[in-house]
Order: structure tokens, then C-alpha cells, then sequence
């Protein structure tokens, strides 16, 4: 079967209209429903414009046959801004209706996401008090920003997702995205938890192995090899390939986000195309789940 961004956007939209069609209070409706407008966010990353000037300017060319009325710049941002809760609710929707749900292997990671590249942009930036410096082992660089914490399965669909200030440790992030989630956690049996290094702790595993949750994660220098750890090299691979179709699929760290209501939507915006891909290739039965080629044109 072959598809493409219109095939995608269609069956994104009935999903959408069929969650949240009827949550809008009374009145006046917008000339741009809050279906159309999530959907518009997902083409925009999708499509990779990370400049909301050119991609309104797209947007005005070219998918005025998909989408009737366009806002301009400023008031689709402050539409998508105010979506925040839609978009992170549609995130969960999608995750649940696809094949992936109830797989009970998660993987969990941490990457930068940078807000600024400069003093002078840290000391005037909105952003004080929630990002911070940090620094990306992977890559062997500091930044100034904040980290995306996610946990999902091995295909990469999201189950969990956070954003906190990189000198949180990650197993305080961990710890509380469960404890957010802890209804969902109790409906599983028998998790196995995929981390690095980083997650290590006594203490982190028996509270993990008090929510039924098996840690599975590389062993320290001192450590003997742990049970299953020759496995870890592959999904390795799985979780840095999730964070590469963030960065270079989605242009994760070129979210261009100023204050906390920006950076959390375009995050999260990014997080749901990723997420609208894997569930629209899981429902027509494409080889590559995770292959979002088919939507980037």
C-alpha cells in the first residue's frame, strides 16, 4: 500500500474529530478547528519548517486545498500554545490505539534539548528557572536548555514523556513520570525497563521493583555483568535511532522556543508527529513502522 502526508493528515484528522470533536465550549466556532490545527502542527514538522514564517508561508501556497483558512503567524501560535493539553492527550490517544501499547518492554532516555547558544540569551531568557546548563555525554558538549526524558517501546512509539532541567538527576525525572503515571504502571505485569548507565542505583531499582518493574541496564566498571547486558548493544541502537528521527527527521533542537508554553508545545508537537507516523504505518501494515520518508515531501 503506498501513502503520503495527505493520507496521513486524513486518517489524523477522523482521529482527532472522533477524541476531541465535541470537548469545545459553546459559542461562535473558530474558522480553524482545533482538528485541523493539531494537524497542521504535525505536517509542519513533518515537512521540517522549523521557521513559522516560512511554513505559513507554505502553508498559504500549497494547502489551501486541505486547509480552507490559515491564521496568520501570530495567532497560530498563540492557537497552538493554548492546544498544549490537546496535543499531549492526542499523544497518549494514538499510542493506545495502535499494536504497540501493550508491549511491556520500555526503553527510557534522556537528550539536550538546547534554548540558547549564548550568554546574553540565557540571561534575558524566559526560560530562567526552569532550563538550565547541562552535559550531553554522547556528545561531548555542554549546553544551555533543557532535557526531553521518554520512555517507549522498542518501535519508538511514546509512552511517558517529560521535559526538566538537565541538573535534575534522571532518576528523579524517572521516578516522578512513574509516579504521574502510576495507574498505568499498575495495569501492566511484568515491565522491563531498558536504560543506561545513568539510571543506576540500588535504591532506584528496589522502588522500581516495588511498581513490578525490571531494570535492565548496563553494568558499572566495578560491577559484575548483569543478566541480559550482551542484549543492550542492539537496543541501544534502538533508542539512539528514535533520538536521531527527533533531531534529524524533526529538528528537535531547533524548536526556536522562547518562553515555557513555546518550548512545551513544540516539543510536545514534535513528539506527536513521530507518534502520528509509527501509528499510521502500524494501521496500513508498513515494513518500517518508525519511517516517516513517506510524509517529509
Amino acid at each position: 500500500m503506498t501513502t503520503d502526508l495527505n493520507t496521513l493528515l486524513t486518517a489524523l484528522y477522523v482521529k482527532i474529530d472522533d477524541e476531541i470533536g465535541g470537548t469545545r465550549c459553546l459559542g461562535r466556532p473558530p474558522l480553524l478547528s482545533d482538528s485541523e490545527l493539531i494537524c497542521l502542527a504535525v505536517a509542519q514538522a513533518l515537512l521540517g519548517f522549523h521557521s513559522e514564517a516560512r511554513w505559513m508561508r507554505y502553508a498559504h501556497k500549497h494547502l489551501r486545498g486541505m486547509f480552507p483558512y490559515l491564521p496568520q503567524r501570530a495567532g497560530c501560535n498563540k492557537r497552538l500554545r493554548a492546544a498544549l493539553h490537546l496535543v499531549k492527550r492526542l499523544i497518549r490517544e494514538l499510542a493506545m490505539d495502535s499494536d504497540f501499547w501493550f508491549d511491556n518492554h520500555w526503553i527510557a532516555d534522556s537528550t539536550p534539548v538546547p534554548c540558547g547558544m549564548s550568554r546574553p540569551t540565557v540571561q534575558r531568557s524566559n526560560l530562567a528557572g526552569w532550563a538550565g546548563y547541562g552535559y550531553c555525554a554522547s556528545h561531548s558538549r555542554f549546553f544551555w536548555g533543557l532535557r526531553l526524558y521518554l520512555v517507549c517501546t522498542p518501535t519508538g512509539m511514546p509512552i511517558m514523556w517529560a521535559l526538566a532541567n538537565p541538573k535534575i538527576g534522571e532518576r528523579e525525572v524517572l521516578a516522578a513520570m512513574l509516579e504521574v503515571d502510576a495507574d498505568l504502571v499498575a495495569e501492566r505485569e511484568g515491565i522491563l525497563l531498558i536504560s543506561d548507565k545513568g539510571f543506576a542505583s540500588k535504591a532506584f531499582e528496589k522502588a522500581l521493583a516495588e511498581l513490578g518493574i525490571e531494570l535492565l541496564r548496563p553494568s558499572r566498571k566495578q560491577e559484575k555483568q548483569r543478566y541480559g547486558e550482551p542484549m543492550l548493544k542492539k537496543v541501544r541502537q534502538l533508542i539512539e535511532s528514535v533520538n536521531d528521527t527527533l533531531k534529524g527527521q524533526l529538528d528537535l533542537e531547533r524548536h526556536s522556543g522562547r518562553t515555557f508554553e513555546g518550548v512545551a508545545v513544540r516539543v510536545a508537537q514534535r513528539v506527536l508527529a513521530m507518534a502520528a507516523g509509527i501509528w499510521h504505518n502500524n494501521r496500513i501494515g508498513a515494513p518500517v513502522t518508525r519511517s516517516l520518508i513517506a510524509y517529509d515531501h
